[in-house]
């Protein structure tokens, strides 16, 4: 389902003050929520703590792991639910569509596939890279590409867990991405460097592409992803819907895309880098400098270490979320401001944009060689 971007201010309503240090973004178009730090640089159940450890020890247990991986995924679809978003229609009607034709046209047979990528995810024991049929308690099926796009709008309502509908948890997690990634722009390289082409990296099902579409009319988006189921799916809705401007999906590895180098104005990987290890996030940094023209944007919109939300998860929950996310000690450790500093970006600016989210924004060089 895609939205307008483009959200009135009361789409936007402010969340109770406190004392603790709070961090807003300016919106040029809509109020945003303010997102609180917590007092940590980052959550005491991430990196080499013991707490971590522990939980580590926890989900190394095989048997333990697998009743893990069930309750996160029926908390995700309770979620869901609960907030009207028909699940299973959903993943139904991907199912018995022609996503499987889309397949063929879109997977590059040729792709090596990084090791990282072919670890279990999100509860799925395939991966993203299947449609098999994963058996689960009383013969529930799922199908990581047909329920991506209603896992993503149950993630935004999680995160914003006091939004009357999943309309507006929607668009005030993308709101202010969105915003963030323009006023960047604007303020770095408005007169140098207008957005014409966009690298949406790590694209999934198509969600952060179609937005990006929208915020930025003028622009060609180009969605790359891993996953060429992932794609199938997202150039099913985008014939659905039947897009005056297309977007092109590409089935490449953002950390070695093929594209020309210095062809992109705005790359921007959404919910990206804390599923990849941390040797991948700086190839990605480097990758997207490479790709990226003279006065280019990179934006990183993730899990914020500092969110007092994410510092503050129950060890039900905490202990949940790392067993379906294999690299998030290794997202958390990692200085992602340095990384893309190292690989040569200025003007490096982080904000929190939703309760959970940072937005990481930087700048090529305009007189890059």
């Amino acid at each position: 389902m895609a939205l307008c971007a483009r959200a009135p201010a009361a789409a936007f309503p402010k969340l109770r003050e406190g004392s603790r240090r709070r961090t807003r973004c300016r919106a040029s178009e809509a109020a945003v929520p303010v997102a609180e730090e917590g007092r940590l640089e980052r959550p005491r159940w991430s990196g080499e703590t013991p707490l971590s450890k522990m939980v580590g020890a926890l989900i190394s247990f095989k048997p333990l792991y697998n009743l893990m991986k069930v309750a996160s995924r029926q908390i995700i679809i309770s979620t869901a639910e609960k907030a009207n978003v028909p699940w299973r229609v959903m993943s139904k009607e991907i199912l018995e569509s022609d996503v499987y034709q889309l397949f063929d046209e879109l997977r590059n047979p040729n792709l090596v596939y990084p090791d990282y990528y072919l670890n279990p995810f999100h509860a799925y024991e395939e991966g993203n890279l299947s449609w098999l049929l994963v058996i689960l308690q009383r013969d529930k099926l799922c199908h990581p590409a047909s329920e991506a796009e209603a896992a993503t709008m149950s993630i935004a309502k999680r995160a914003i867990p006091d939004a009357s509908s999943i309309e507006e948890a929607t668009q005030r997690v993308r709101g202010p991405w969105l915003s963030a990634i323009e006023n960047h722009h604007l303020k770095y390289s408005g007169n140098k460097c207008e957005i014409k082409d966009i690298l949406d990296i790590g694209c999934s099902v198509g969600v952060s592409s179609r937005f990006l579409a929208e915020k930025f009319p003028s622009a060609s988006v180009v969605g790359l992803d891993l996953s060429p189921y992932f794609l199938a799916v997202a150039e099913y809705r985008q014939r659905k819907e039947g897009r005056k401007k297309q977007i092109r999906w590409v089935h490449a590895n953002g950390e070695a895309t093929g594209l020309p180098a210095k062809s992109f104005d705005l790359v921007s990987l959404a919910y990206v880098c804390h599923e990849c290890p941390a040797r991948a996030i700086v190839e990605l940094a480097k990758e997207a400098f490479r790709v990226l023209r003279p006065s280019g944007t990179i934006a990183i919109t993730d899990n914020s270490p500092k969110s007092k939300v994410l510092q503050e998860l129950s060890p039900v929950l905490f202990t949940l979320l790392k067993s379906t996310e294999p690299f998030l000690d290794e997202y958390y450790l990692l200085d992602l401001e340095e990384a893309l500093r190292s690989a040569g970006f200025v003007n490096v600016t982080t904000i929190l944009t939703t309760p959970r989210h940072r937005t990481v924004t930087a700048t090529v060089p305009f007189d890059k060689i």
